[in-house]
């Protein structure tokens, strides 16, 4: 099944306890689209600016089965920038700079050759800008979104106007608690399960997740990482590796989302093992699936 992802491509600069890298591949389409790319072909649809280095993008060019149609490189236009500096903690960071240049401006546009795509993910941007996207596609059967809390608190309106019209939506237990004004997690993921079509994915990090469906809750771990070393992007190559199974598969039941959330936590395990996308670029299907075994064996009980 066809798999579309709308969202950021940027240039990042990160500074971790295990090192720093400047001027790295990064961006929430760039990290979703490789780790789908796993399991299904991927048709990408983002914006940069004239000022994107040559070759920048040629890991995802040589990738082969995703469909860069809908990249706009966008003249007198500066690409998103990022500057993060992760502590010896590194589920904590501090954010040093960000300049959003063409993420202020108007949204991409969706290639009418990528209209009838069936299962969609909507990567962290304004809900408005969800909607507009949303609404250029003919009938989707599975559309997913993620958030942020600056949306949360801002837009409101527009992201509840946005959970009536999507199946799936995917935050953190931070997210979910502010979203919903309650203490409890799992109080928070099924009000927001009963506000969307399907389902609902609450990320604890390193704690794993929780899928709320049917009006149950399912936890799942995380997979158990030693080596961290970047931990940028990890959330987008979990929902990358989870929608890409999805359209795989072509299955969206409980059992179906299940598998899919245990994929997503073993290849984003994988991705926080080196900076931007290397990792994912040094592994293989074959590897991802041999820890999809070794996380099945040892969640078992």
């Amino acid at each position: 099944m066809s798999l579309l992802v709308t969202g950021s491509i940027g240039i990042d600069t990160v500074e971790a306890p295990t090192g720093t890298t400047e001027n790295a591949l990064g961006g929430s389409s760039v990290y979703f689209a490789y780790a789908a790319s796993f399991f299904t072909p991927v048709r990408l649809v983002g914006v940069v600016g004239d000022d994107c280095p040559d070759g920048f993008l040629r890991p995802l060019e040589q990738r082969g089965n995703i469909d860069l149609a809908g990249l706009e490189v966008r003249t007198g236009s500066k690409t998103f920038r990022w500057h993060g500096r992760y502590h010896e903690d590194v589920n904590e960071r501090d954010t040093i700079a960000v300049d959003l240049n063409v993420l202020e401006e108007a949204g991409p546009t969706i290639p009418d050759a990528f209209g009838d795509s069936e299962y969609v993910f909507l990567a962290n941007t304004h809900p408005a800008l969800q909607l507009e996207l949303l609404s250029q596609l003919t009938a989707p059967k599975l559309v997913v979104a993620d958030t942020m809390d600056l949306w949360i608190k801002t837009e409101h309106d527009a992201l509840n106007e946005l959970l009536g019209k999507i199946d799936g939506f995917v935050l953190n237990d931070g997210e979910a608690k502010l979203l919903t004004e309650k203490h409890n997690v799992v109080d928070a993921g099924l009000e927001i399960a009963r506000s969307v079509r399907g389902f609902v994915v609450v990320k604890k990090g390193e704690h794993g997740s929780i899928l709320f469906m049917d009006d149950r809750a399912w936890p799942l771990p995380g997979y158990p990482s030693c080596k961290v070393v970047d931990p940028t992007g990890a959330g987008d190559t979990f929902a990358g590796a989870m929608m890409g199974h999805l359209a795989a598969t072509d299955k969206t039941d409980a059992a179906a989302v299940r598998s899919a959330i245990a994929y997503g936590a073993v290849t984003a395990g994988i991705e926080l093992e080196d900076f931007s996308l290397n990792r994912l670029l040094t592994v293989s299907r074959d590897e991802i699936d041999a820890r999809l075994d070794e996380f099945r064996e040892i969640s078992r009980f």
